[in-house]
């Protein structure tokens, strides 16, 4: 599936191909729910590395956040935004060089609505966060072990 996304101020807009384009897993971490969160958790999507194209470039900045769970190491997870308004853009690890992470937040192509949600890191929220857990959404306190790429498979949702 084609998605097409954008900042607020509209200076970076860009395109990517997803075969996994449900925005299903909601994190929790400090990491995203600090960068990009705006409910107490943050949906990244996965998408083809290779096909991202960025107009307006300039301004993409980008960040490795600091993993103070694991000695102050700096992440080599790398976060994109916007350098004018700040937009959380998406992620990239380059362990895994092909795949991009867009943050559902800053897509602007209709998501399909998944039929079950998995929410992560739930050790991690804030206190004031309360998820909402659902009979059919799946719950953990860290990260699991089922892929984004799994669970599209899984419920045979992924996108040719």
């Amino acid at each position: 599936m084609k998605l097409e996304g954008s900042c607020h101020c509209g200076t970076v807009n860009f395109t990517v191909e997803s075969p996994h384009p449900y925005p299903y897993m909601l994190c929790y971490c400090s990491i995203c729910r600090k960068t990009a969160g705006t409910g107490g958790y943050a949906i990244n999507l996965g998408a083809k590395a290779d096909t991202l194209s960025v107009e307006g470039e300039d301004a993409v900045r980008t960040f490795h956040a600091i993993l103070h769970d694991d000695g102050d190491k700096e992440s080599p997870g790398e976060r994109a935004f916007c350098s004018k308004c700040g937009t959380a853009l998406w992620a990239f690890d380059e362990r895994w060089p092909d795949l991009i992470h867009p943050h559902a937040s800053a897509i602007d192509t209709d998501l399909p609505t998944p039929p079950e949600r998995t929410h992560i890191m739930l050790a991690s929220k804030a206190s004031w966060v309360e998820p909402d857990i659902r009979e059919e959404d799946k719950a953990f306190d860290v990260y699991p072990d089922e892929s984004i790429a799994d669970w599209h498979r899984r419920l045979g949702l992924e996108q040719s």
